[in-house]
């Protein structure tokens, strides 16, 4: 019983100080100095032995001006029976903020003379100096620790420090070190190279690294520099030299393909189609199993039909046609199969052949989720050519067959999207609120667009004609009808005017001039969007669909940089930030200091 009531009181008091720790850090982060003081004091007055309390206190006092009281708790742990080194940097730290530099220079010495006798101590008292920017005595720290003890491992901590000095090279040369001592450190390397190197092969971050890593090579051929090698020139979006170190790799490697696969679909996302070319070819040639080659002529035919004008068409129909001849038309080609038959119905518009196709691949030996690959693709079709019902039933069919996958929710989704297709706004309703929940990012975002679009547009319009309308200029932009597409939008703009509408049909009608390379009627729809629906939820699309116009179509980059500031500014919480920020500091040419 006693134990029991020990242990309680225990629990209580703990659970005390817990609550005046969060309340002391609450005033002092709301800036009410005085009032935390006062809680500091009670907590370090109970608990003596804490120097995470004492520090809390001293630096309270530092807020207040209290610079003498500050220096008397920070004597009593320097005259204490165990002295922490990292205290004299708290007492230089002290001085400094009385401009009492000559005074403050003296204590960090004795900080740094102090790892002499207590190495153990580098990273606390390198760590605090870094902490109040001095940079150099917190490498000199760390430098001074690894010499004394070999064993003591502050490459991580001087790397950083190298880099907020500005010195590259010593920078890139430690991260290298730490991944060559372990593999595993290589992500968070990458992670901190992305600070410094950019798409500009002649930033000087990216000079530096490529310099460092060639003459690393040349010294020592580690199989690692050819890796880091080959991810600068992905970030720089340069694959035909990324894919010249992927070779080599892949020669040192037992003939491993996946260093290349990986590349090829970057170049493909990225739409470097001549590189990926190249690469798909070399897979397709090295592949050593039927399934591999098959893979490589499926990423080869994606990659003609991104470059195909229709005068192609019949060439790629011939060429799929000689593929099927040669690996059958069996579950081993099925991927392969979904893209024919996907080429068929939106290039060749030769649906019916299609959906044929398609049925008769459903009927063979698949498993589940082979199967609902099949459904999914041949209920798209059927949306395309307009046969709702049937492609809902198929639609259906995927949620029951593959459950617990991502592929069900986006099977109900596109129920939701074809209900709204077809008019049923409330049916849609139902589906999307459902899926608002989903565990797919994607999924979830799509599906609290379109409910805000059909929410927003019902409120005032009882009727919905303005929404029916919009919803069938949607299924001709999906069926690639865009001059249809943009009448009817047009239709909408000049006879719903003023409406909820107007902004959606002004951002659709932008992506369907797009489609059709009529780029300044795109750019003036954008244009309206940002003039007059600016604090609406369509703003930040407008900007950015619109900087991507300037950047990539007009070659109007400081139009685009523009643009991408006012995202960083004043849409915080925009899906496009992170990639804004990225093209704006791009376009702006950063430098690193």
């Amino acid at each position: 019983m006693r134990i029991y009531v020990f242990f309680l009181m225990l629990l209580i008091t703990a659970s005390s100080f817990s609550q005046s720790d969060g309340l002391a850090k609450s005033y002092f982060n709301q800036g009410e100095f005085e009032k935390a003081l006062s809680v500091w004091k009670k907590i370090v007055k109970q608990n003596p032995g804490r120097t995470d309390y004492a520090l809390a206190l001293i630096k309270t006092h530092q807020q207040l001006e209290q610079y003498q009281e500050a220096e008397t708790l920070i004597l009593k742990r320097l005259n204490g029976r165990r002295i922490l080194p990292s205290f004299y940097v708290e007492l230089g730290h002290n001085y400094t903020l009385q401009k009492k530099d000559s005074a403050a220079n003296i204590q960090y010495k004795k900080a740094i003379e102090a790892i002499d006798e207590q190495p153990m101590h580098a990273y606390i008292v390198g760590r605090t100096l870094s902490e109040y920017s001095l940079l150099e005595e917190a490498a000199t720290v760390y430098e001074r620790a690894m010499k004394l003890d070999p064993e003591r491992d502050y490459n991580a901590q001087l790397a950083k420090i190298y880099g907020e000095q500005g010195k590259l090279e010593l920078m890139f040369e430690k991260y290298i070190d730490l991944v060559q001592t372990n593999s595993a450190y290589r992500p968070s390397a990458q992670r901190n190279f992305n600070y410094y190197v950019n798409e500009d092969p002649n930033n000087e971050g990216n000079v530096i690294l490529r310099r460092t890593l060639l003459r690393k090579l040349q010294d020592n051929p580690d199989i690692l520099f050819n890796e880091l090698l080959s991810w600068l020139f992905i970030q720089q979006k340069d694959y035909k030299k990324a894919f010249i170190q992927e070779k080599a790799i892949y020669k040192r490697t037992d003939e491993d393909l996946r260093g290349i696969i990986d590349l090829l679909r970057i170049a493909i996302e990225e739409e470097s189609y001549e590189a990926a070319r190249d690469v798909a070819n070399f897979i397709i040639d090295k592949a050593v199993t039927p399934n591999s080659k098959i893979n490589g002529y499926q990423y080869l035919m994606s990659i003609e039909l991104a470059l195909a004008k229709p005068d192609d068409y019949n060439k790629i129909q011939e060429d799929y046609l000689d593929l099927f001849e040669q690996f059958g038309d069996g579950v081993d080609t099925y991927l392969l199969q979904l893209d024919y038959n996907n080429f068929l119905a939106f290039r060749m518009n030769a649906k019916e052949t299609a959906i044929s196709n398609l049925k008769q691949l459903s009927k063979k030996r698949l498993n589940a989720y082979q199967e609902a690959r099949v459904k999914m693709k041949l209920a798209d079709i059927l949306v395309f050519d307009e046969k709702f019902n049937q492609a809902l039933i198929y639609y259906s069919q995927i949620q029951k067959k593959v459950k617990n996958d991502v592929l069900a929710q986006e099977a109900r989704f596109k129920v939701a999207q074809t209900s709204y297709f077809k008019g049923d706004f409330e049916w849609s309703q139902i589906q999307l609120d459902v899926l608002k929940k989903s565990a797919s990012q994607l999924i979830a975002n799509d599906a609290m667009e379109l409910s805000l679009l059909i929410r927003d547009n019902s409120l005032e319009d009882s009727t919905q004609i303005a929404l029916k309308k919009f919803a069938k200029a949607d299924l001709l932009y999906f069926q690639n009808k865009y001059g249809q597409a943009a009448t009817l939008l047009d239709d909408i703009l000049t006879n719903h005017k003023g409406e909820k509408i107007e902004d959606e049909a002004l951002l659709k009608q932008a992506l369907v001039y797009e489609s059709l390379e009529e780029f300044e009627k795109a750019e003036a729809n954008y244009a309206n969007i940002i003039e007059f629906y600016k604090e609406d939820i369509l703003a930040d699309d407008a900007h950015y669909r619109l900087a991507k116009l300037y950047e990539e179509k007009l070659d109007l980059p400081l139009k685009a940089r523009e643009l991408y500031e006012q995202i960083i500014f004043n849409y915080a919480d925009s899906i496009f930030f992170v990639e804004a920020r990225k093209r704006y500091r791009m376009l702006r040419g950063d430098e690193i200091n």
